[in-house]
Parts: structure tokens; sequence; C-alpha cells
């Protein structure tokens, strides 16, 4: 699976083959010291450093009811008669399908499969780039699409990528892909990052937002165990981003803060929390605006 997909999660592991994600873990420690793959937060990659970039088919498959989960949060945070801009990739993609109930929004987007999702929905607007097609992501890319974004304002972004570390920001494998989103960026008063707990802690070779101008986190619990993608998410509240933890499986609902995360920022309340979808968004840190 990871030769294919060029990463996988460890949940995603221990559904395929039936077992435990306890069992997957100590599988996968055997095979990263046999050099045949490399750990990362919450799942595994090629060896080799940084991650290539995967295309959209095998994208799709991987972390799906973790993407759900954060796209259902993460739609919270638009209001009607918004403008907002979308990027490229399938937690954006899903993020879109929910847009579609938001009456009088304006979507931007540089990407064919948030404009499909978006293509019937009567009450929202879409004004999609201009640019080269990029097959491998259904994305709009190259000069065309940075210069139809000159002169755009919008309230906010909502981008994902290949990767997310505290010390670099988000990151993606394509270079091309890499310069839309910061264009995108550039175009939103605030920006919001949709990142499943396998991108914590990995880092890829574009950067294309850094830490410091991201507003807001939307992500997953990291799967038990998993401490060095908690110390991730507590490094990036540290600089000031504010984070939800979206539960991929129902918790009843409530609110409860990370294991091994319950130190409080700046003697508010515990910094790190989890919310069923669709619930609300936590702000977990100073906003720095």
């Amino acid at each position: 699976m990871v030769r294919a997909n060029g990463a996988v999660s460890l949940r995603e592991l221990a559904r395929v083959v039936q077992t435990s994600e306890v069992t997957v873990r100590r599988d996968v420690r055997a095979l990263e010291a046999e050099g045949l793959l490399d750990r990362r937060h919450g799942g595994a990659v090629l060896p080799g450093g940084f991650t290539r970039e995967s295309g959209f088919p095998h994208k799709s498959h991987l972390a799906t009811a973790e993407k759900t989960a954060i796209a259902d949060l993460a739609a919270g945070l638009v209001e009607e008669g918004e403008a907002i801009v979308v990027g490229a990739g399938t937690t954006t993609q899903e993020l879109a399908r929910r847009l579609a109930r938001v009456p009088g929004l304006t979507v931007v987007t540089n990407s064919l499969l948030v404009a499909q999702a978006l293509a019937h929905a009567n009450r929202v607007e879409v004004v999609m780039t201009g640019g080269t097609l990029r097959g491998s992501n259904y994305a709009l890319v190259g000069s065309g699409a940075e210069q139809s974004l000159h002169g755009l304002r919008v309230s906010r972004a909502f981008l994902s990528g290949s990767g997310l570390t505290a010390e670099r920001g988000l990151s993606t494998s394509n270079m091309l892909s890499a310069s839309v989103d910061r264009a995108l960026v550039q175009a939103a008063a605030e920006v919001v990052v949709l990142a499943d707990h396998t991108k914590l802690g990995t880092d890829t070779m574009f950067q294309t937002v850094p830490t410091d101008l991201i507003t807001h986190l939307v992500t997953d619990e990291p799967p038990k165990g998993e401490d060095r993608a908690a110390g991730e998410l507590q490094a990036l509240a540290d600089q000031g981003v504010r984070i939800a933890v979206a539960a991929a499986a129902a918790t009843g609902g409530r609110e409860q803060a990370l294991p091994e995360q319950r130190r409080p920022l700046g003697g508010g309340s515990s910094p790190l929390r989890v919310a069923a979808g669709g619930g609300q968004i936590a702000d977990l840190a100073p906003r720095r605006r």
C-alpha cells in the first residue's frame, strides 16, 4: 500500500489487514528497521526523506473518515454572504460539498473538483482561476492561475497540502501547486489549513504557508500513542495557531482534551480540543493579528 500510495495511515493499514493499530505500529517499526519505509506521525511513507506526491486516485482513498470529520468542522467557519478561496485537494473537495448549503457564498478556486462539488449549488457563486490543468490533482496552475488572483481580496483561504510542521508550516511536493497556493494566501485575510493527522510532522519540498500566516488549523485526533503528533500540535498552538481537532469517530458530541496535552495556553483552558464533526471551532491560542 505504501509503494502504491506514497503514504498510508496506521488506521487505514489496521482496517485493511483487520488487526489493531498496536499490531500495525509494531510491524511498521520492524519494516522501518529494514529500511523498507519511514514512519511518520500516524502512518508510514516511502523511505528517502521528503515524501513524493500521490495522485488523486490514491489520495481519495486515504484517511477518508478523517477528511470527512475535518470538512464538517471547517464548514462551521464559513458564514453566509462571505467570499473565500479554496485550494486544491481531497480534503478541500470534501469541504466544498458542505459549502453548497451556504447562501450567498462566493468561492474562488483553482480546483476542478471543488468547482464540480459546487456546480449545482444555486446560491453559491463559483469563480475559477485561469491556468494550465495539472491532471494529477485536477488543479489549474501556472502564471495564468497566479495572475488571475492579483488584486483579489477575500475573508479566508482554505488550503491543504502534503505536510505540516511547526517549523516550516504547510508544504507540498509540487513547485507549481505551491506557487498558486501562495497566491491564494496573499488574497485572504485569514488562512485555514485542513490537514489530517498523517500530515503532521511531515515536511515536503516547497513551503506554501509559513506557520506565522496560519490562522486556523483543522485536523483530526491522532491515534493513541502518537505523542509526537500531539507534540506537533502543541508546537503549532504555541506559535499562535488556533487548532480544532475533529473526532473521526463519534465521541458523543462532547469536547475533550487530547491525551498528554493538558498544559493550558496563557492560563486558559486545555489547549487542544476534540469536537465531533459539525461542532464549534475552539479558539486555542490568541490571535496574532
